[in-house]
């Protein structure tokens, strides 16, 4: 490996690994979901899809951007809410006093947006949210497109009237899809926010210093 191939994934080996791990969570999800759903079509006596044809079924759909729009949500709140709120002795929290914090900027190009002040300045400021707001949008549409579409698969199989997206948006069945995925990310947070009070975690920037009382707020 070359002293420049070696820089680069010292620089941005955590994205890289994470992306890895999505990718290769991702296609075992596209695997094995193949297989259940031509089982549930095979079951219902209906032609089976090849695997390019099941990227575009509801079923592949729904399911992917059902879990993508709870992740969403759920750093676009946090992103919000830590901004203004606190927890006493959590590393994910900003200190409790003012005071203590700090800003470290390092030496180096100031972002265009920055340097052009006035409304980019201000979209800027709050970028990191918008963008998590229109990721969960998207993720939420397509989740709802995928849902519909695969329910009117269902409905079709079984001998029943296709329903309308707005029927769909309104039915039990799809918030039962919504909200079992955004408790269980609101709970994965508060567990992050509360356990860092009391366990560390050697060198990671999640966590307090291993000899920090368990009192102190932030990193």
């Amino acid at each position: 490996m070359s002293t420049i191939e070696a820089s680069f994934i010292r620089r941005n080996g955590l994205s890289i690994l994470v992306l890895l791990f999505m990718l290769a969570t991702w296609l075992g999800q596209i695997l094995t979901g193949h297989v259940v759903y031509n089982e549930e079509l095979s079951d219902a006596g209906a032609g089976t899809l090849s695997l390019l044809a099941y990227l575009g079924s509801g079923h592949f759909v729904s399911a992917t951007f059902e879990n993508w729009e709870s992740e969403f949500l759920q750093m676009g709140m946090y992103v919000l809410l830590s901004v203004s709120l606190r927890q006493k002795g959590s590393a994910e929290s900003r200190p409790l006093d003012p005071d203590q914090e700090e800003e470290r900027i390092e030496a180096g190009p100031t972002p265009s947006p920055v340097r052009a002040g006035g409304v980019w300045l201000k979209l800027y400021e709050h970028s990191l949210a918008i963008a998590f707001a229109v990721l969960f949008l998207l993720s939420f549409v397509l989740h709802l497109e995928g849902s519909w579409r695969h329910e009117n698969v269902q409905r079709k199989l079984e001998g029943q009237v296709p329903v309308a997206v707005w029927d769909h948006l309104a039915s039990a069945q799809f918030w039962f899809e919504s909200f079992q995925n955004w408790q269980s990310e609101f709970l994965a947070v508060a567990a992050l926010v509360l356990l860092t009070i009391f366990l560390r975690q050697k060198d990671s920037p999640q966590s307090k210093p291993v000899s920090a009382p368990h009192r102190q707020t932030g990193v």
